[in-house]
This record gives C-alpha cells, sequence and structure tokens, in this order.
C-alpha cells in the first residue's frame, strides 16, 4: 500500500491562506511556505510549478469555499426571492465570521495574488465561477423583476457589495465582527430591495 504523503496540498495551502491573511498577498513565497509547514521547498514545487500557480490556486480554493455557501443560501428561500436575498447578505457575514482568516484575504483582489500570470486551467476555473455568479444574481433579479438599470443594480448591492462593505470595515479596522452583523446585513438587503420597482 502506497504511504500518503506527509506534506499534502491542502497543509500548504492553509499556511498560505495563515501567511496573506497576516502580511498580504506579497508574503505568500514558495520558501515562505515551505518553512511554515516545515518542509522542504521541493514539496511545494513538486505540487505547484511555480508562484502563479500557488496563488491561484489559494485564491480559488478560498473564493470557491465561499461561493459554495453563497450560492446554498441563494436556493435556501423557499420560492421566495427576498428572503434568497436575505439569506445570501447573511451568509457574507457568517461566513467571514467563521473563517476570518480567508476573509481577510479577500479583501485583496485576484490581481493582487498574480491573476494576469495564472496557469490557463486556474484562469478558467476563475472566469466560470464569475460566470456562475454573474448568472445567479441575473435570475434572483428576474425573480424579483429588477432585470435592468439601477433595480439590477440595488440586487447586486444587496447580496454582494453591501454585506462586504460590513465585513470590510471591520476588518481593516482590525476589529471583530459585531454580534448584530448578520441582523444587520439581512435587514439592510431587505430595506435596499423593497426600494426596488419590483417590490413597490
Amino acid at each position: 500500500m502506497a504511504r500518503p504523503p506527509r506534506y499534502d496540498v491542502s497543509r500548504f495551502l492553509d499556511a498560505a491562506v495563515e501567511l496573506a491573511a497576516a502580511a498580504g498577498p506579497s508574503a505568500v513565497t514558495m520558501a515562505a511556505v515551505a518553512k511554515a509547514v516545515g518542509a522542504p521547498s521541493g514539496s511545494v514545487y513538486h505540487r505547484f510549478p511555480g508562484r502563479p500557480a500557488l496563488l491561484a490556486e489559494v485564491w480559488l480554493r478560498t473564493v470557491e469555499g465561499f461561493q459554495e455557501g453563497w450560492f446554498a443560501a441563494l436556493g435556501s428561500g423557499g420560492g421566495d426571492p427576498r428572503a434568497a436575498a436575505r439569506a445570501a447578505a447573511v451568509h457574507v457575514v457568517a461566513w467571514s465570521r467563521t473563517h476570518p482568516r480567508e476573509a481577510a484575504l479577500l479583501l485583496y483582489g485576484a490581481a493582487d495574488f498574480a491573476e494576469a500570470d495564472w496557469p490557463a486551467a486556474s484562469a478558467g476555473r476563475a472566469a466560470a465561477g464569475h460566470r456562475r455568479v454573474g448568472e445567479a444574481v441575473a435570475g434572483l433579479c428576474a425573480a424579483l423583476g429588477a432585470e435592468a438599470g439601477p433595480a439590477a443594480d440595488r440586487v447586486a448591492l444587496a447580496v454582494i457589495d453591501m454585506p462586504l462593505t460590513i465585513v470590510r470595515r471591520q476588518l481593516r479596522r482590525g476589529q471583530e465582527l459585531p454580534a448584530h452583523a448578520e441582523e444587520l446585513a439581512g435587514e439592510s438587503a431587505l430595506l435596499l430591495l423593497g426600494a426596488g420597482p419590483g417590490n413597490r
């Protein structure tokens, strides 16, 4: 029976998340990750051909983990699009509370993680994720009768931008999210949607 690898990919990625959350993407180097895990540098290169591939996987694993919960929240409204929107907004805050290091990492953008140099497969994963989010928001807009213009922008604001602002405001101050942050995100989402022409 083959012996399991001593240093698996998840350990390297976990270390990279810690480095990025503490000191930014520039701190994520092959040598720094190897040192954090206590592994030889060759072990990192064995799994990632270079730093851009490592940075891509750190970013994508984090974003995709967040997105899966967000999509699930959008699907939890029981046919009520306003309930779905509220759940999606709450998820942004709840996930950030549960995953503070990953949330700190997402304060940066893909460009900070050398997106222009990512392998083609990683770039394709990122593009697919963007499309899936766009399609989900478009579907919610349609369900709310807010399919174009300011009304559609308000939906995106309610389920993505506004809850992210709540998170960023606290994390950039080095503060924990307040106990009422989820409620604030959910109620703010409903207030935004209640002002839309499809909900008057």
